[in-house]
């Protein structure tokens, strides 16, 4: 059985810190919680989990505060969490078989990320991140924010994934440390410009965000999954700044790096057509969001509402526009599936009651003919 080194950088979460501890601490072997300048209870909650609590000052660079969390691992793989990220009881057991069968051969396993959930479980934000890596491959993390773990060698894709739960979010942070690298006249790689750009966009920035977004797609270099999103993104800047015509030709532009559309192309070129009222264009691509599979191999963003709920209530208004309202109804009993007790779908329940067949009824009905 491999051993495990915990490694955590933490400041002021005293709020989440044991929630999070509280989820991987029997699994683990030894625990690192590097503080970078706490003023609250953080540092006390710690003590409460593990005697190796570091200090680190504060230098405006997450890889810097990474590597040095590394550093005071001692076992053989390093484990990384962030406070507001927990294991949920079905990963947890994963992970406990994770760590008696891995070959220690393996340099990385990559984990799922879920960094976002609605208040139903559904998985609203998804990507890959390589999670559980070997202490004495020393790998480097990079980049001041948004900061990755340059990897190689042999990595595995596991079926696990750490939950992120986020109660507060750092509004210009990531914004300002970008601003501060442009001012001092760093070189930004195609990968900066495409986070810059999310941080702009995300902080109310669309016209700055869309030239962001063209820099890194221009750029020869960079990872085509950071284009693909950089043209989605552009497109709903475009869309904030009410500019159909660019958003719509920027949601195009992605099939570019895909060759083949996604779930997160399609609904919101669905999306633009319904706006214009063109129903029937926008339900073509509403339902092909809902035939594309999912790929569990996939590393980057993964937003999984655009292929089962969403398009399915989308399709609802559209066909309800036509006045196909059977069809309309069947679409919101499918995104009821994912989201049940939604104030949207019970409104639309309760507006189709005496209008169309239940679906139970239309089933009923359908065997008999079959028999």
């Amino acid at each position: 059985m491999i051993t495990i080194s915990l490694c955590m950088i933490v400041k002021n979460e005293e709020a989440v810190l044991a929630r999070c501890l509280d989820t991987i601490h029997d699994i683990v072997d030894e625990i690192n919680i590097v503080d970078t300048g706490s003023t609250d209870s953080t540092v006390e909650i710690a003590k409460r989990y593990t005697d190796r609590v570091f200090f680190f000052p504060w230098t405006g660079n997450f890889a810097a505060a990474r590597t040095e969390s590394f550093k005071h691992a001692t076992k053989e793989y390093i484990l990384f969490l962030d406070a507001d990220d927990v294991i949920l009881e079905e990963d947890r057991e994963k992970l406990r078989k994770l760590k008696e069968t891995l070959d220690p051969s393996v340099d990385s396993v990559s984990m799922f990320y879920d960094a976002g959930t609605d208040a139903y479980g559904n998985v609203t934000l998804r990507y890959r991140r390589n999670r559980l890596v070997r202490r004495d491959r020393n790998f480097q993390w990079k980049g001041e924010a948004h900061q990755y773990l340059e990897v190689y060698g042999k990595i595995i894709n596991e079926n696990i994934s750490v939950t992120h739960k986020k109660i507060k979010h750092s509004v210009g942070r990531n914004l300002n440390i970008y601003k501060t690298r442009i001012e001092r006249g760093d070189t930004f790689s195609p990968r900066d410009y495409f986070y810059y750009g999310n941080e702009l966009r995300e902080n109310g920035h669309p016209e700055e965000a869309i030239k962001a977004y063209d820099k890194n797609i221009e750029m020869k270099e960079g990872w085509v999954e950071d284009k693909f999103y950089a043209c989605i993104n552009k497109g709903d800047c475009y869309r904030a700044l009410g500019d159909s015509a660019n958003e719509l030709a920027s949601l195009l532009q992605s099939f570019k790096f895909t060759g083949t559309p996604r779930p997160e192309a399609c609904s919101r070129i669905g999306y633009n057509f319904h706006k214009k009222e063109q129903y029937k264009h926008a339900i073509f691509w509403y339902d092909l969001a809902t035939r594309l599979e999912p790929d569990d191999n996939q590393w980057s963003f993964s937003y999984p509402a655009y292929s089962t709920w969403y398009p399915h209530l989308q399709m609802c208004v559209c066909y309800s526009k036509i006045g196909d309202l059977q069809t309309a109804y069947e679409h919101n009993e499918l995104a009821a599936k994912y989201r049940p007790n939604d104030a949207a779908i019970l409104h639309n329940r309760k507006w189709f009651e005496g209008k169309v067949k239940p679906i139970e009824e239309n089933k009923t009905s359908a065997e008999d003919e079959v028999s």
